[in-house]
């Protein structure tokens, strides 16, 4: 059966976590330390979406992907640069904010509007992929909610494989308890994909790949509307970084069972 997928990539951009993060609270209500001056990089879970999402298209002719992000134009602009080097895909960008302070379900509003719009979109090829979980946008509920918005029901998370079989149906392993997989099956597009870590590596950078996407990329990046996450009815009382722990003892000559019942009478304290 000759199949083709339309797959649309959710995907934000994190500050690189190799950087100290420090919350504070500006004018605007939190945000981090000199965030603007951080370097961005794409965030890790929708990274492997979005390799996964080219692999998928390169196995089916007539496949296309589109990466859509809400995040700061600047911003976004560099980390496409390396991004682009990655995967052939078209990007539909958002111009606003991207931190980890943004209410998840004006978020999924504005992504889903942004999909809505996009140029002859076939809703029943759709494969929508995101990040399980995201660096910025931690809550695990901004991919379901666009699913949701985009009335597509069949939804998995934590997906670390998906296999497209002979009849059109796809076979899914999703990640449960006990570091298992379940296995699910769907009867075929449209849905809802969140990816975990998924089965790929992440691909080399392509110079010559790279200059084709930024034809179409820097476009993009101009035409990006801005878009304004108001959340009233968010409120942050505080930010800060966790709290460290440490209680250090050295001892001698004892024994494993003992270390290990005061480490757990520790945990339980």
């Amino acid at each position: 059966m000759n199949l083709s997928f339309h797959i649309v990539v959710c995907a934000g951009i994190v500050p690189d976590p190799l950087q100290t993060l420090e919350p504070v609270i500006g004018d605007s209500g939190p945000a981090l330390k000199n965030e603007m001056l951080l370097p961005a990089v794409l965030d890790p879970w929708a990274a492997h979406a979005l390799y996964e999402a080219a692999h998928l298209a390169r196995g089916h002719a007539g496949s296309k992907v589109w990466l859509v992000s809400l995040s700061p134009r600047a911003k976004l602009q560099q980390v496409m640069m390396t991004v682009a080097q990655k995967a052939p895909f078209e990007l539909v960008a958002l111009d606003g904010p991207a931190g980890g302070f943004t209410d998840s379900a004006e978020v999924a509003g504005a992504l889903a509007a942004a999909i809505e719009a996009i140029p002859g979109l076939d809703r029943s090829r759709l494969l929508l992929f995101g990040g399980w979980e995201s660096a910025a946008r931690g809550a695990g509920t901004t991919l379901a909610m666009v699913g949701e918005r985009l009335g597509i029901f069949d939804q998995f998370q934590g997906v670390d494989e998906l296999r497209v079989e002979p009849d059109g149906s796809l076979r899914i392993l999703e990640r449960v308890e006990g570091g298992r997989h379940q296995i699910s099956r769907c009867a075929g597009p449209p849905a809802v994909l969140g990816w975990a870590t998924g089965s790929l590596a992440e691909p080399p950078n392509q110079p010559q790949l790279g200059m084709q996407n930024m034809r179409t990329i820097l476009p993009a990046l101009q035409r990006a509307q801005s878009v304004a996450l108001p959340a009233a009815e968010l409120r942050f009382v505080r930010v800060a970084l966790p709290s460290q722990q440490r209680q250090t003892r050295i001892v001698r000559d004892v024994a494993a069972e003992e270390v290990a019942r005061e480490i757990v009478d520790w945990i339980r304290g």
